[in-house]
């Protein structure tokens, strides 16, 4: 790919843009490659600078591991959005490890960690951005904290099928019972038997391919 077409994308996602040096510009895009990466592919491990991921296509999943094999769902990049904790060597702040996973098959742009790290060095307003970029994702975690600490199962349930369909303008959601446990960060049995229970108050039609969303307003009353 091209440096110019690095640049035209890199002009409409980044605010310090033209702030920076045409030098510094030229970097950047001479250190950034696209990456197609198959569902299932492990991104990001924790233990190495990826480098800031761009997703063009498709969805990633970040979560963190427990040492008995845990893990939770922090949040999901979808198109366009910008992934910064799989850049350690960006952020000094960041002593936590993050794992980075394609959830379907993604197209990115990655940004060679050092290559950003230098030049933003060089450049406070770079810093800058990749602190509030970090700093806004937090809020995702934090709700998602909320939810499993304070929100009943019925309720988060609710919630992820309504913003699902949001999310794919369809209310087939086409996901497993074990994928959606382990975007809750809940067990598959207890989302089966939730689910179960849904299908039977006439909420939800639950099939092989996924989950049917058949009442949106009595979801929307278990959401509130």
């Amino acid at each position: 790919m091209s440096e110019k077409m690095f640049e035209d994308v890199y002009k409409e996602i980044f605010p310090f843009w033209e702030k920076i040096s045409a030098k510094d510009r030229n970097y950047i895009c001479q250190n950034s490659y696209v990456v197609n990466y198959p569902r299932g592919k492990n991104i990001h491990d924790g233990s190495k600078c990826s480098g800031v991921i761009l997703v063009r296509s498709g969805s990633l999943r970040l979560y963190m591991m427990s040492d008995t094999g845990k893990d939770i769902t922090l949040y999901r990049l979808h198109q366009d959005d910008l992934c910064m904790l799989s850049a350690s060597c960006v952020l000094d702040s960041v002593t936590f490890d993050v794992l980075v996973d394609a959830e379907e098959d993604s197209e990115c742009y990655v940004i060679s960690g050092p290559a950003f790290a230098a030049v933003s060095q060089r450049n406070p307003d770079i810093k800058i951005f990749a602190q509030e970029a970090v700093i806004s994702r937090f809020a995702d975690v934090m709700w998602v904290m909320q939810q499993i600490l304070f929100m009943s199962i019925d309720k988060r349930l609710a919630i992820f099928l309504l913003d699902e369909a949001t999310r794919t303008g369809s209310d087939t959601i086409l996901m497993t019972h074990g994928q959606i446990a382990r975007y809750m960060g809940s067990a598959r049995e207890v989302i089966s038997r939730m689910l179960k229970y849904f299908a039977g108050e006439g909420l939800v039609e639950v099939s092989r391919g996924g989950v049917t969303i058949l009442n949106k307003n009595r979801l929307r009353e278990l959401a509130v």
